[in-house]
């Protein structure tokens, strides 16, 4: 299908490099959209939960990044003008932007359960009703929703505020990007504008910004990992392993694919314009970059929440689902929260909780 000849298509090893890539890329996808199905086919009466959001982010991202890697491969064989300017920008930075809002939305649901103490008041308004990636939910409007809701119906139980500031930094982010490139468009013309600088800066921004965030995860996933030692049970040390896990992931996948993009020109191979490449040291840095630094924290995160929530019958059936909180007072709170939520408040007010079979990731 491509020609390998010299300075036409990329050399046979970075040919390879991207097939693999791509492929790694659709099978991530794949199994995140067919996961989301599953899910969604179990408790579609609830609408968009955060589990369902998180799936199709991870997902979306990995469609695009196998978009991006197989019209590469069409782009440096056919000589696609547009290709090495605003369209080859788009489709690189697209993918990254949805996998980083995924990210992020983690690292706000952490920050929620870090800092619950302080948020007493919203918590009274319902922004932990659903715990991150949680498996068991309220039952509520399930009648009203039966009749009209038949196919990912596009409500949500609650978006907190931390979650709205999630929303916010991804909308800046892209328009961001869009701007960029409209004014690489404008670079192709007769004009002072160097597109390859407005490329290398917002590649530069945007990994600076990945590296922070893995930061940020790496910190709030010790302070929840010490919140969650305190818990003598089976469970805590299970998820405690899991949020260690993945903390230390994100923090080492992290930073490769920051520094790569920092101190390389790897994200900007898009605009290669039959250069001589050294194509074994690109072609571990494209691995490095993204499959290090993108498919496998993806991978990571599916694997952590493979597990399938309860059936809707199921529990309408039986209640054994809820946090009761019994404060030392005489008031009483029933929140279907996750253990980490609870043991928060254990440590902090020194509630008795009974936990139910619920998990935070």
């Amino acid at each position: 299908m491509f020609e390998l000849r010299e300075g036409s298509c990329f050399p046979r090893v970075l040919m390879g490099v991207n097939v693999g890539l791509a492929l790694v890329d659709g099978i991530i996808a794949v199994l995140a959209f067919c996961q989301l199905i599953r899910i969604h086919s179990r408790n579609s009466q609830l609408g968009w939960t955060r589990q369902k959001v998180f799936h199709l982010l991870i997902g979306s991202s990995n469609l695009g990044c196998l978009v991006y890697f197989v019209l590469t491969l069409f782009a440096a064989c056919k000589g696609w003008q547009c290709w090495s300017n605003s369209c080859g920008f788009s489709l690189m930075a697209l993918p990254k932007i949805l996998f980083f809002a995924a990210f992020l939305l983690l690292l706000s649901f952490w920050v929620d359960l870090c800092h619950q103490a302080d948020d007493e008041d919203e918590e009274d308004e319902g922004s932990f009703h659903e715990a991150l990636l949680e498996k068991t939910f309220s039952k509520r409007n399930s009648l009203e929703t039966d009749s009209h809701r038949n196919c990912f119906p596009l409500r949500f139980v609650h978006i907190g505020s931390r979650q709205r500031i999630v929303i916010l930094v991804t909308v800046v982010v892209f328009v961001i990007m869009v701007a960029c490139a409209v004014i690489i468009w404008i670079g192709m013309g007769k004009n002072p504008i160097d597109s390859a600088v407005v490329a290398r800066v917002y590649v530069d921004l945007f990994a600076i910004a990945i590296l922070l965030l893995g930061g940020a995860l790496a910190c709030y996933g010790v302070l929840l990992c010490l919140r969650m030692r305190n818990v003598r049970s089976e469970r805590a040390s299970s998820e405690m392993w899991k949020v260690a896990g993945l903390s230390v992931v994100s923090i080492l996948c992290f930073a490769s694919s920051s520094f790569v993009a920092l101190l390389t020109d790897i994200p900007m191979l898009y605009h290669w314009h039959q250069q001589r490449l050294n194509d074994v040291y690109t072609s571990l840095l494209l691995i490095l970059y993204y499959f290090v630094g993108s498919s496998i924290p993806s991978a990571f995160v599916l694997w952590i929440v493979r597990e399938l929530p309860p059936s809707i019958t199921a529990n309408i059936r039986e209640e054994p689902t809820t946090l009761t909180f019994v404060s030392d007072g005489s008031t009483s709170l029933q929140h279907p929260q996750s253990w980490t939520t609870a043991m928060s408040l254990r440590n902090q007010f020194g509630f008795q909780v009974q936990i139910s079979r619920a998990s935070p990731i």
